[in-house]
């Protein structure tokens, strides 16, 4: 599935990007606003960036690309030297404005920002329980949950016990930039499963979702925070400060930050994420390689399978061309309007034009990172035999998605994935390929060096790290006890 295709014909769509900046000398905004830029492609929906000057928050946030979001005259009134920032897909709360982030609040102990990556399970029983302290919320989303239940905690707690407090109750997967008058705090989940990185800037420090968003600023990657780890930035840009707060046997990364989401050029908990989309494929050569005349990608993610795909074909002595037989149009957004069967089926032809030089009379492998539904798959082939192909093989670089995503994700229902009630066999009939296989999730684990016990791989196996209600677990588990005056976790 390629970036930028429409969620409504495939059914998944990408998660959030949280940064937050801390300079000794300048303003916050503009590193902020390139910072976004990087990040585009986790969230299209909205864009957002909270500054703090040392007496008062400034906040600027709107639907849309970040481009649109802001001009030179917004940025210019976002004073401080020091800012978070996020662009949104929709997750929980849906596509509306009161959703968009950072989320800006103000009470008794000063402001508060919170930028927001990743999904709550437990958030409306923390809703409800503030709701009933007094606490009145402006949106359906998480974000305001957790905003809501820091600032009450720190009333009665300082910045560290504070946010300490606030990750015993909450139970799920996020990644989080806050800002707390002008302290910008970095927060990653226990499990880990959303990704945050820390970065050296000449003048100060970065938090982000990707290091390419570090690479923008021309700054140095210093490492991953760790599951469970608070960062707290000087508010004058000189270090950082680092808390372990919780501590898990088991780590849950998800494995599609490396399959699809993640910029091919970030490094995610030490692996570039190019590298790691490579060795996918020769894995999948490895695998269930079939020899054809051409392997291609679908634009833009399978492009990095296809290339160690071809590359381990032809160490194995196979001859195997790779070429880009599929060009797209960049220009064709999540906006356009499909109101009938045949404009849907007219929009994969809007997107994606196959080179029929390429294709005919050739037998032919196209690689992507993933089946959704099976619509999109279903016309790329049909395109390609259109185009004259001789034979038209599918390979995919992720095991069979069986399962919706809790954790943030847009990755349709059951009723919806093909995978779910269907064998490879039955989809290779549908989608009309002459073979198809899917990488394992073995080969998974082993790529990326993890044991599958600290993936999540819910959607591929429907067994979850977190406590969801009417879902499986892959391990001892359970979501904390609301309403109860518990100590914080660890203590």
């Amino acid at each position: 599935m390629a970036h930028g295709r429409d969620h409504r014909t495939t059914g998944m769509t990408e998660k959030c990007g949280v940064v937050g900046v801390s300079l000794s000398d300048r303003d916050a905004a503009r590193p902020l606003y390139y910072s976004l830029y990087a990040l585009q492609h986790r969230g299209q929906e909205s864009a957002g960036i909270v500054t703090h000057d040392g007496f008062q928050q400034h906040s600027h946030v709107e639907m849309g690309l970040v481009g649109d979001a802001f001009d030179a005259a917004d940025l210019d009134q976002l004073n401080g030297q020091t800012g978070i920032g996020h662009v949104r897909y929709p997750t929980s709360g849906g596509v509306n404005a009161s959703c968009a982030q950072p989320f800006s609040v103000s009470f008794k102990s000063g402001s508060l920002g919170l930028a927001h990556n990743g999904n709550l399970v437990n958030a409306g029983e923390i809703r409800s329980e503030l709701e009933a302290l007094g606490h009145a919320f402006t949106s359906n989303g998480d974000t305001e949950v957790i905003a809501h239940d820091l600032a009450r905690n720190l009333l009665e707690e300082d910045l560290v016990r504070a946010v300490k407090r606030t990750m015993s109750r909450i139970h799920g997967s996020y990644a989080l930039t806050i800002m707390h008058d002008e302290a910008v705090l970095g927060v990653r989940d226990p499990e880990g499963n959303r990704p945050l990185c820390i970065g050296k800037l000449d003048d100060g420090y970065v938090l982000a979702s990707e290091s390419a968003a570090i690479d923008t600023l021309d700054g140095e990657l210093v490492r991953d925070v760790a599951p469970g780890e608070l960062i707290v930035l000087e508010s004058d840009g000189s270090g950082f400060d680092s808390y372990q707060l919780v501590d898990r046997d088991a780590t849950a990364h998800c494995f599609f930050e490396h399959v699809y989401f993640a910029r091919p050029d970030s490094i995610i908990d030490d692996e570039l994420v190019y590298e790691a989309r490579r060795d996918l494929g020769r894995e999948l050569w490895a695998e269930s390689g079939i020899e054809t005349d051409v392997v291609m990608p679908v634009p833009d993610s399978g492009r990095s399978f296809a290339s160690g795909y071809a590359e381990a074909a032809n160490d194995d002595g196979a001859d195997v061309e790779f070429a880009e037989g599929l060009m797209k149009n960049r220009y064709v957004g999540r906006t356009f309007i499909m109101p009938t069967q045949d404009e849907r089926e007219r929009a994969v032809r809007l997107k994606l034009n196959p080179i029929r030089s390429t294709v005919e009379g050739r037998t032919v492998t196209i690689i992507d990172d993933s089946i959704v539904r099976g619509t999109t798959s279903t016309q790329l082939v049909d395109l390609i035999r259109d185009a004259g192909a001789e034979e038209v093989h599918v390979r995919i670089g992720a095991p069979p998605i069986v399962a919706p995503c809790y954790m943030g994700i847009d990755m349709a229902s059951r009723d919806e994935l093909i995978a779910a009630d269907k064998s490879v066999d039955d989809i290779r009939e549908i989608i009309g390929a002459d073979s198809l296989s899917y990488l394992s999730i073995d080969a998974i684990a082993d790529v990326l060096g993890r044991a599958k016990g600290d993936l999540c791989l819910g959607c591929v196996t429907g067994e979850y790290p977190y406590d969801i209600d009417g879902e499986s677990t892959d391990r001892d588990v359970s979501r904390p006890v609301v309403g109860s005056e518990s100590a914080p976790a660890g203590d």
